[in-house]
């Protein structure tokens, strides 16, 4: 099989995983609070991630990493999973699942506008156009067309979803390359991120054993979301002749993902969000058409 062939291929895994990651998020949170969802998930993540570097044999890149870089993945670890993961949570135990994934997509446009402070990158008006799109697109979700009001929905809830699209994108500007194999600078990430979550746990007496129903859900969340599917977009990314090839094609997860909230939890899709959602993502692929290619 072709490289680009198995890149299409791992991609189609990381699209029926991720898809998948808010209908495991609602269904953990049936049981757990949050913190343990983040705590259960990250720890597992940890073990699956050392499982992988051990099957790849790269243990021994973790015994050559500089000081500098392991302290970058302290920072990058209290970003995410840490941060990022604590407040997403969150977010998705107050709100549909719908809305909460829906909103969180929109980082890629807080991407765009952080670029310019942060990166000193000169933002085009097609650029700011495609951010008003998209933010259009996350009032017609969060309003459900009424755009003047929230309704029954939890205003901390969608506060929470949208400031988790400024986390990621932080993390992603601060996630530049810096000579680390890509599977272990995520090993690393996530053991601090571990570290942080264990402390935060126990300073605010949250840390608790998950009833025997959760479990499930819980090492789905830290294989499915996480640990490998986040090898396998690295390794898909690696593959591929062209970024843009497969990037495109992780946008079909969200749309995706409403019908697996549909038939998994049950959740009814309001028709709002495909609007909504659609605008999200069209703007996302709009603002990114200048660095598509086709090599």
């Amino acid at each position: 099989m072709r490289d680009q062939s198995k890149a299409y291929l791992l991609t189609m895994l990381v699209i029926t995983f991720w898809a998948t990651a808010a209908s495991a998020f609602k269904i953990a949170l049936q049981h757990v609070q949050p913190y343990t969802l983040l705590l259960y998930s990250t720890l597992f993540s940890c073990l699956s991630l050392f499982l992988i570097l051990l099957c790849q044999g790269k243990l021994t890149l973790l015994t050559k990493s500089p000081g500098k870089a392991l302290a970058k993945a302290a920072l990058l670890g209290f970003l995410n999973p840490f941060l990022y993961y604590m407040v997403l949570f969150k977010a998705y135990a107050l709100l549909p699942g719908q809305i909460a994934m829906s909103l969180n997509y929109g980082w890629p446009l807080v991407l765009t506008l952080l670029s310019a402070p942060i990166l000193g990158q000169r933002l085009h008006k097609s650029q700011l156009a495609a951010v008003l799109v998209s933010f259009i697109g996350a009032i017609i979700i969060a309003t459900r067309g009424q755009f003047i009001t929230l309704g029954d929905l939890s205003v901390t809830g969608v506060v929470l979803a949208a400031g988790s699209t400024l986390i990621w994108a932080i993390y992603w500007l601060f996630n530049a390359r810096d000579g680390l194999e890509p599977v272990v600078k995520l090993f690393y990430g996530f053991c601090f991120g571990l570290g942080f979550t264990a402390l935060y746990g126990l300073a605010n007496g949250l840390l608790s054993w998950p009833p025997a129903a959760a479990w499930p859900a819980l090492v789905y969340v830290s294989l499915f979301e996480m640990s490998i599917t986040f090898a396998l977009w690295l390794t898909a990314l690696q593959l591929t002749s062209s970024a843009a090839r497969i990037g495109n094609l992780i946008y079909i997860t969200p749309f995706f993902s409403l019908l697996v909230l549909r038939l998994a939890v049950g959740e009814p899709i309001h028709p709002t969000t495909f609007i909504g959602l659609a605008l999200i993502v069209g703007s996302i692929l709009y603002q990114a058409r200048g660095r598509v290619h086709t090599g």
